[in-house]
This record gives C-alpha cells, sequence and structure tokens, in this order.
C-alpha cells in the first residue's frame, strides 16, 4: 500500500495553512485530479465531505471525515468509496521565523489491486504535485502583493 510521508517549511503562518487545507470545499480550483467537492456537514472541529476525482476519462467519488484541531493539526479518515482505506494527517508548527513547518503523512490502498499496482507506480510523483499546488495556493493567497478574489483568509476559515 502506497504511504508517503514529507516536511516543508513554509512563509506563512499556522492558522494560514490550516486554513488553505481546511478549506476542502475550494480543491477543485487548485488541486490537480479534483474535479468536484460536496460538503456534507461541517463545523469547527469536523467535516464529512465526498470528493470526486477524474483522470484520464476515470471518475471516483470517496467520503472523507476530516478532524480539525486549530491551527496545528488536519486527520484525514476515509469513510466510502473506491478504496480500501485512507489517511491523511498533515501537523502546522511556528518554525521560529514567521513560518511553518509542515509534516504531512498520506497512507492508502485500493480494493482492487490492479488499482494499487498502477498507483503504487505513480504514486510518489503524484503525491508531490499535489503538495506543490498547496504550496503554490499558498504563494497565490498569502505572499505579499499576490490577491487571490476567490477567497481569503477568513474566508478559508468559514468555509473550513
Amino acid at each position: 500500500m502506497p504511504r508517503h510521508q514529507e516536511t516543508r517549511v513554509l512563509p506563512y503562518t499556522p492558522e494560514q495553512m490550516f486554513d488553505l487545507v481546511a478549506d476542502v470545499a475550494s480543491y477543485p480550483r487548485f488541486l490537480p485530479w479534483v474535479t468536484a467537492v460536496r460538503v456534507r456537514s461541517n463545523s469547527e472541529t469536523e467535516m464529512v465531505a465526498d470528493v470526486i476525482v477524474g483522470f484520464k476519462g476515470l471518475r471516483e467519488t470517496f467520503s472523507s471525515r476530516v478532524a480539525k484541531a486549530r491551527p496545528g493539526h488536519i486527520h484525514v479518515d476515509y469513510l466510502e468509496g473506491p478504496l480500501k482505506h485512507l489517511q491523511n494527517d498533515w501537523r502546522f508548527r511556528p518554525d521560529g521565523q514567521g513560518g511553518t513547518l509542515i509534516d504531512f503523512t498520506v497512507d492508502f490502498a485500493f480494493k482492487n489491486r490492479v488499482f494499487e499496482m498502477l498507483a503504487g507506480q505513480v504514486f510518489d510523483r503524484a503525491v508531490r504535485k499535489m503538495v506543490g499546488a498547496f504550496e503554490t495556493r499558498a504563494k497565490q493567497l498569502y505572499a505579499p502583493g499576490s490577491a487571490d478574489p476567490g477567497i481569503s483568509s477568513s474566508s478559508a476559515h468559514n468555509a473550513a
């Protein structure tokens, strides 16, 4: 089963990074392969959402529960869909210089062994592309002089 873990340091606050990751409804705007999201329920501490991913004519929907502990931790547990399991973990800590140390882990397995084998071949590249999309989105939202009219840190907090 594919597993990926990495640490990044970004020049944004833990609160900003938390808001970005917790704003699941905005994922189709910047994450590759995410074509739609339906938020079933949402509170300060928990969200349940359906995510539709598509790639080369394939489309799958999966549902997840997102546990939110502002501003330091987001944990995603898989509820239903084409996977056997999925766990996703984000930890945000101040780096002591005004930025954030981000620890990210994703671990999943497909029900279908053929999909599992195919995913294993491109998994690291796909995860790096998605992590890069979060970095690019953070720069669009939070870098000095940048502004995205579609979202602000306060609307990200409200959407999360």
